[in-house]
C-alpha cells in the first residue's frame, strides 16, 4: 500500500504554494481561507513539520516545503499530461516516440510542427536517450529512433533510415585565407563526438594522413559538437543531416569539399513492434518521416 497523504491536502498545498497566499489557493478551489490552512496544517502534521512560514497577510515556504512544492508540482504536470492523453477526443491518437537526441534536436524537432499541422488527430509524446531501446519489454512506446544500432529481436522490425554523409565541419573563419585543407586538418584543433561511428583516427587513415589527430574537444552528442564547430572551437567530423541549417546559413562549411571523399553510414534505425506496423498512426508518421528523408 502506497504511504502517499490524502489527495485533497496536497491539491491544497500546491495551490497555495503556487499562488503565494491561501486566500488566493482557497479562491482557486473554491475554499475558504480557514479551510486551505487547515488542510495544510494537516499536511504539516502527517510530515511533523512546517511546510509555511506564516507572515502577515501572506506565507512563505520553508526550504522543506520549497523543495516538495518543486517535486509535487512535477508530479502533478505528469499526472495532468495523463490525464489529457486519456481524455483526447475519439478521433485523437497518441503517438510515443523513443528518439536519439541529437537527431530530436537537430532534425525531428524542428520538422515535427509540419507533421502535426498535417495530422492534428494525432499527439506526438517525445522522449529522447542515446542507448538503443528494446520495444518489446518498453511496450509503451510506440516508435524508436536510435543511433549507431538498434535492438534485433524477434519481433522487432528495423529500417536503417539512409546513409548519411559524415564529413569535416568548420566556421568559415577557421579557413580564412589558409587554402590547404589536408594541412588545416593536421595542426589545428579538432572536436569528436564520443558516440560517432567514425572518429577522426578513422578518417585520418581513410585520407592517407599520417599525423595523429589533434583532438582537443570531445562531446557526447553530435548537436553539441556542431555548436562547438559553428563558434569556431575547431573542425567538427559530423553529419550534414544534423548541420543542414548551419550549413545552409553558412555557418559552417564543408572542408576540403573538393578534396576528400565523403564517409556515408547508416547511423540511424527506426524501430517498431512486428505486430504493430500496420496501425494507422504508425503507417503514418513512417510514411511521413521516409518522405522526409527521401526514401520512399
Amino acid at each position: 500500500m502506497r504511504r502517499i497523504p490524502n489527495f485533497v491536502l496536497l491539491r491544497a498545498f500546491e495551490s497555495a504554494a503556487r499562488l503565494g497566499s491561501f486566500a488566493a489557493a482557497a479562491a482557486e478551489l473554491s475554499l475558504t481561507p480557514s479551510a486551505i490552512s487547515h488542510q495544510i496544517k494537516e499536511l504539516e502534521d502527517v510530515f511533523r513539520k512546517p511546510l509555511f512560514y506564516r507572515r502577515h497577510r501572506r506565507v512563505d515556504l520553508t526550504a522543506e516545503g520549497a523543495r516538495f512544492a518543486d517535486s509535487l508540482t512535477r508530479v502533478l504536470n505528469a499526472l495532468e499530461a495523463s490525464c489529457s492523453e486519456v481524455s483526447l477526443a475519439p478521433a485523437g491518437q497518441v503517438l510515443s516516440l523513443y528518439c536519439a537526441p541529437s537527431f530530436a534536436a537537430k532534425w525531428l524537432g524542428p520538422r515535427l510542427g509540419a507533421f502535426t499541422q498535417r495530422h492534428p488527430d494525432i499527439a506526438i509524446r517525445l522522449t529522447t536517450a542515446a542507448e538503443p531501446l528494446d520495444l518489446i519489454r518498453a511496450r509503451e512506446v510506440d516508435i524508436a529512433i536510435s543511433y549507431g544500432m538498434a535492438v534485433q529481436r524477434t519481433g522487432i522490425a528495423v529500417s536503417p533510415l539512409g546513409k548519411e554523409s559524415i564529413v569535416p565541419l568548420c566556421a568559415p573563419s577557421v579557413v580564412a585565407n589558409k587554402r590547404n585543407a589536408r594541412k588545416l586538418i593536421s595542426e589545428f584543433n579538432l572536436i569528436e563526438s564520443q558516440l560517432s561511428r567514425v572518429t577522426w583516427r578513422d578518417w585520418f587513415a581513410m585520407n592517407g594522413i599520417t599525423a595523429a589527430p589533434k583532438v582537443n574537444q570531445s562531446f557526447d552528442r553530435a548537436a553539441l559538437a556542431i555548436s562547438a564547430a559553428v563558434d569556431g572551437l575547431g573542425i567538427a567530423l559530423e553529419s550534414t543531416r544534423f548541420a543542414e541549417k548551419e550549413l545552409a546559413r553558412g555557418e559552417l562549411i564543408e572542408l576540403g569539399a573538393r578534396e576528400f571523399p565523403r564517409v556515408a553510414r547508416e547511423t540511424h534505425f527506426f524501430s517498431v513492434r512486428t505486430e504493430e506496423q500496420e496501425i494507422p498512426k504508425i503507417q503514418i508518421f513512417r510514411n511521413w518521416l521516409m518522405s522526409c528523408l527521401n526514401l520512399i
